[in-house]
């Protein structure tokens, strides 16, 4: 299957509309602030209901120990902040105050990966899943574009319960998914299949792989893509599925290599199907500053650079 780019659109901008739309089906939705409204996408919310939304300034901690609070009076509390001062400035207070007493609370993870760019290594989240998957009773959603942004958003705060996590990037990136897709949290989705190789991905490297995967059938390889969207919990029936198909599987994210995607695969299926896992991430590293575009380049996340890994380790087998 061939995917168009309906045009660049930053995931924050999806998950901005997803808070609004979910909003207008339940007057419960309230959201918070963290002094970087518009930079996460929050003003779509605070615009279309202002008496609705608290801005509580650069007080990360305190936000989410506000948002349960609001949590425990019957609200749902939707709070968004930079996904590294969310993961961990605030992680004290997600895993005892949210986490602990299982209370339903959305926290939006901006500014994920190097393709923030010019913010530079302190704001550009690389660990982030890792801290947030290992949180008991933590969903980690991961969307793919700003359509899957705003329906996974409205999703994740009208239908599940307990605390979430929704990671997303600033910049425009290819919004190529469809109005009426089938989701749903927690099933991954094949984007497209071949027989010659695997790769599943999770946020902007979606896209990524999907123009390595054309690259690819240019030189007589088809690929399988999935997007595993939901990082936790696992589609472990697809998991297990294309285990069964592939002598190797390669993941893809704008992450460490360590504690994200690839390492929650690798675990799942060394104990159900052990399966050769390649890992194609940011290995053991800080980011850096410069455009969205080189830096996906620098740090082998783009399409050539996923291309370039996936067809030498196959031609080396």
């Amino acid at each position: 299957m061939t995917y168009i780019n309906k045009g660049d659109k930053p995931t924050k901008t999806g998950f901005g509309e997803g808070v609004r739309d979910a909003a207008m089906k339940n007057k419960n939705v309230i959201g918070i602030g963290a002094d970087i409204t518009a930079s996460v996408g929050m003003n779509i919310f605070s615009e279309a209901f202002p008496e609705r939304f608290i801005s509580l300034g650069i007080a990360e901690q305190n936000c989410v120990a506000t948002a349960a609070g609001l949590a425990l009076s019957g609200k749902i509390p939707v709070f968004s902040t930079y996904g590294v001062f969310a993961a961990h400035r605030a992680n004290d207070q997600i895993r005892i105050s949210l986490c602990y007493n299982n209370l339903h609370a959305v926290i939006g993870g901006a500014h994920a990966g190097v393709s923030v760019g010019p913010d530079g290594a302190t704001h550009q989240a690389l660990e982030d899943i890792a801290t947030m998957r290992v949180l008991p009773r933590m969903t980690v959603i991961s969307p793919c574009d700003a359509t899957q942004a705003r329906i996974a958003t409205e999703k994740a705060i009208l239908e599940l319960n307990g605390p979430v996590y929704i990671r997303f990037g600033r910049e425009p990136v290819a919004d190529f998914t469809s109005e009426n897709q089938d989701f749903t949290i927690g099933k991954g989705q094949v984007m497209r299949d071949g027989d010659d190789a695997c790769i599943i991905a999770t946020g902007h490297e979606v896209w990524e792989s999907l123009k390595a995967a054309e690259r690819l059938e240019e030189n007589g390889l088809r690929a399988t893509v999935i997007n595993i969207h939901t990082i936790k919990p696992l589609d472990e029936e697809l998991l297990l599925d294309v285990a069964r198909r592939f002598k190797t599987i390669y993941t893809v994210e704008e992450h460490q290599v360590t504690g994200g995607l690839g390492s929650a695969v690798a675990e799942f299926l060394s104990e159900k199907m052990p399966t050769r896992i390649v890992r194609i991430g940011v290995n053991d590293r800080f980011g850096e500053s410069g455009k969205a575009g080189e830096l996906m380049h620098h740090f082998g996340l783009d399409a050539e650079s996923i291309y370039n890994k996936v067809y030498s380790d196959i031609i080396e087998k």
